[in-house]
C-alpha cells in the first residue's frame, strides 16, 4: 500500500511539472499603436489641416483630453527576445492647422511587419501554381 501511494504521488508530481519548461515560454513580437514611417513624417508640413493629417497618418492614437490642439501618433514594438522600439510624432495645432511637429525615435529604418509567410497557417492552396481569387477580377475601366 505504501509503495502504491509513493508511485501515485510521484506520478502526480511528474505530471504537474511536465507543463513547465526549462527553456522558457514562447514569445512573439508585439506591435502596438499607429504605424509611423519615415515617408509619412516627411510629408507632414506646418500649415496642414487636421483633415489632411488624418488622410496622411490616420486617426491619432492619443488626443490631449482637455486641449484638442495636440495629437500623438505612437508606434511601439516590443521584440520578443530583444529591445523595445518606440516612435512618436506629436503634432500641435493652432486654428485647425499644424504649427509644430516633434519627432521621437529612430525613423531611419522601416519597422518589421511580420514574417515572410504572413498571418495564418501555411496552405498549399495559395502556391504560385494555383490561381488566387483576385486573378479573375477585371479592373474598372474609366
Amino acid at each position: 500500500m505504501q509503495k502504491l501511494t509513493r508511485i501515485i504521488i510521484l506520478s502526480i508530481a511528474l505530471l504537474m511539472i511536465s507543463g513547465c519548461s526549462y527553456f522558457g515560454v514562447y514569445k512573439r513580437d508585439l506591435p502596438q499603436g499607429n504605424l509611423v514611417t519615415q515617408g509619412m513624417v516627411e510629408q507632414l508640413r506646418p500649415g496642414m489641416s487636421r483633415r489632411q493629417v488624418v488622410d496622411l497618418m490616420g486617426s491619432p492614437l492619443l488626443e490631449a483630453p482637455f486641449d484638442a490642439s495636440q495629437w500623438d501618433y505612437v508606434y511601439r514594438l516590443d521584440e520578443a527576445y530583444g529591445d523595445v522600439e518606440q516612435r512618436r510624432v506629436t503634432l500641435t495645432f493652432s486654428g485647425g492647422r499644424v504649427v509644430d511637429i516633434e519627432r521621437e525615435g529612430d525613423f531611419s529604418k522601416a519597422p518589421p511587419l511580420g514574417d515572410e509567410r504572413g498571418i495564418g497557417p501555411d496552405s498549399e492552396a495559395t502556391s504560385a501554381d494555383q490561381p488566387t481569387p483576385l486573378d479573375n477580377v477585371t479592373p474598372d475601366r474609366p
